[in-house]
């Protein structure tokens, strides 16, 4: 009997594709064989993460970043119709894919047309609440109705106080078939000996991402300690360079992020959720600058600063001196929530 289960995260940054990593791992464990799907370096990653898996393109929703965080909303706007025929796209492969591949389950981080009403379908989201500014009562409401097309949402953040996704992963009322996990990482906390004052990581689309590299480069030429510097581009080889106390990596593996998470005091990263949650799986201390004009990034990172957690800068006005705040916060906490996964699976064992 076929066990298929098509794994789906959207390709935004690398966060959707990394936080469905302990997702695939656990599916295997319990005999299911995941398939891959989704495009540009999300599908890279994981075909580099799992290449004994087969893996599946599927159509870009072809999401742009302005130069100028203030303009990042009118080019989602702008981009709407993309991502709507990449939304009908998706949805009309999906129903080969069921048939194909003989599926028993479907799980979709933020791909709102990967489902299908003949199987089982989850949505995976810290994001009930989509923080728009003025628009976010609207953008909110069109994303619980998308939700509402999935048999369950899976929420990776604690159900009660404390959590770490605040107003953007809960709701007051809700008619929806939500499950929350507990933070989900790849990673695991080891004790190895400090070989780094400072980790950065950066991920996210371009050209923020870029962006904020070159701003790092040159903020980092004050740094006096040992620095490991990973970029989050995603290439056919791995790449490294090493500059006085910084060495540069394009990308890493699952294990050697653990690693070099492991081995570093404080961490400088964008404040997105998938890096949160290896922070807190970590216990690490951390610096966090917003992708500008993300509001989601921008809302946990003035969240964590008012909760003492962590402190943070606008990418234009952060300077390397900002890092002495660090020791001044009290790190992301260790939320651990003993996720039942044989119970959560239960969904795909049909008939």
């Amino acid at each position: 009997m076929s066990k298929n289960i098509l794994v789906a995260p959207l390709n935004w940054g690398l966060g959707h594709a990394t936080r469905c990593i302990p997702i695939i791992r656990e599916l295997e464990s319990f005999g299911f064989t995941p398939l891959i799907a989704s495009d540009g370096i999300a599908l890279q990653i994981l075909q580099k993460e799992f290449p004994h898996l087969e893996s599946l393109e599927l159509p870009s929703y072809e999401i742009e970043y302005a130069k100028d965080g203030a303009d990042f909303k009118w080019k989602l706007i702008k981009n709407s119709p993309k991502m709507i025929q990449a939304i009908f796209e998706e949805k009309k492969l999906v129903k080969t894919l069921v048939k194909k591949y003989e599926l028993k389950g479907i799980i979709s981080d933020n791909r709102l047309g990967v489902y299908s009403k003949k199987v089982p379908s989850i949505f995976i989201t810290h994001q009930l609440n989509v923080l728009s500014g003025k628009t976010t009562w609207i953008s909110s409401k069109l994303h619980q109705y998308f939700i509402g097309k999935f048999t369950e949402c899976w929420i990776p953040d604690m159900k009660e106080q404390p959590n770490l996704t605040g107003k953007l992963g809960h709701l007051k009322n809700s008619d929806l078939s939500l499950k929350y996990l507990g933070p989900l990482s790849r990673l695991e906390k080891k004790d190895l000996e400090t070989k780094y004052e400072l980790m950065v990581i950066l991920s996210g689309p371009e050209p923020q991402r870029t962006m904020l590299e070159e701003k790092l480069v040159d903020e980092l030429q004050n740094f006096n300690g040992d620095v490991i510097f990973i970029k989050g581009k995603v290439e056919s080889e791995q790449k490294t360079e090493t500059f006085k106390n910084i060495t540069y990596y394009n990308f890493m593996t699952s294990n050697e992020i653990e690693t070099a998470f492991n081995e570093s005091e404080m961490v400088l990263c964008r404040s997105g959720y998938t890096t949160v949650m290896d922070l807190a799986k970590l216990e690490k201390k951390a610096f966090f600058i917003p992708t500008p004009g993300q509001f989601e990034q921008e809302y946990l990172a003035k969240r964590f600063k008012r909760n003492g957690i962590a402190p943070y800068a606008k990418q234009d006005e952060f300077r390397i001196e900002n890092l002495l705040e660090i020791p001044l916060y009290k790190g992301l906490p260790y939320l651990k929530e003993a996720v039942n996964w044989k119970q959560l699976f239960i969904l795909f064992e049909g008939e």
